[in-house]
């Protein structure tokens, strides 16, 4: 059934192009903005509006949704919406920006009367196209019902976890998420470099733990993902890195020493280096040998 809610998505990567598809599909009225237009431009055909500008996307929008690299990328493209943002419009903060970025954009929402959702995905690729998506939100109960069509576009089901935005509770949660997400990725590697260099068979290591408590989906995606050689990403390495370097600055703020996602950092810092930026952070494995 058709919406008329209109969403103005910012971001056309890997997820926010699934996110702005389905909700084209969904039938809301959708206009997509992205720093290189001919990554936007493939959605014009599931019926989107593909704009030059943030200003053009956002003009007369009921929910502004932002879904880039990270939250200076979200501060400086809402700035070149500029007047363009209409009071009381709902800003649906999806980009994975962390806590001390998200306090800046927060308060430019406030300065510019927006109403501030704090709102990160959790999922990749697969469910951000399949309309899977789990929505961590937080925001004030009057945004909701406005939201929900959004929501239930792009999301198997929405984790509401506060009523105010600005405080970061989504934000706090999906960090923790992340934390647990890398680390499984970072195991699968290294037990994969590990067989290698051991002249263990990777199938070997997976029949051994089939079916078993260390066994679990995301160890088999990504092993198979290495198997194949196949590192088409549902999520970058390069944004692997941000995002673990994100979570051990909330954790060195709380107090919390984390000795295992600074060391994945470099892990995908290295395998950046060697090349690996912009396939799947399954590349963590090739941080593990000297490769040019």
């Amino acid at each position: 059934m058709a919406d008329n809610t209109s969403v103005a998505v910012l971001g056309t990567g890997i997820m926010g192009a699934a996110m702005a598809r389905n909700l084209a599909r969904a039938g809301l009225d959708v206009r997509v903005w992205n720093r290189t237009r001919a990554k936007a431009e493939p959605l014009a055909e599931d019926g989107a509006r593909v704009t030059d500008t943030p200003a053009e996307a956002v003009d007369g929008a009921d929910v502004v949704l932002t879904m880039l690299h990270d939250g200076p990328a979200a501060l400086e493209t809402l700035r070149a919406a500029g007047t363009a943002l209409s009071p009381g419009t709902v800003w649906a903060q999806s980009t994975t920006a962390g806590i001390e970025a998200l306090g800046e954009l927060a308060r430019f929402a406030q300065e510019h009367g927006l109403v501030f959702v704090d709102a990160p995905m959790l999922g990749t690729k697969a469910p951000a196209e399949a309309g899977q998506l789990v929505v961590l939100a937080a925001g004030p109960g009057a945004a909701r019902e406005l939201l929900a069509p959004v929501f239930e576009a792009v999301g198997s089901r929405t984790v509401w976890v506060g009523e105010n935005g600005d405080e970061g509770a989504a934000t706090r949660l999906k960090l923790v998420i992340n934390s647990w997400v890398l680390t499984v990725t970072h195991g699968a590697a290294e037990a994969m470099a590990l067989a290698k260099g051991l002249g263990v068979a990777p199938q070997e290591f997976l029949d051994a733990v089939a079916g078993g408590p260390l066994d679990m989906g995301y160890l088999r995606a990504k092993t198979q993902a290495l198997v194949d050689g196949d590192l088409t990403p549902s999520f970058q390495t390069r944004t692997a890195e941000k995002d673990a370097r994100l979570i051990v600055e909330a954790g060195k703020a709380a107090g919390v020493r984390l000795d295992v996602q600074a060391a994945g950092a470099e892990r995908f810092r290295r395998a950046t280096e060697q090349g690996h930026g912009d396939e799947d952070m399954a590349a963590s494995y090739f941080a593990s040998f000297d490769e040019k």
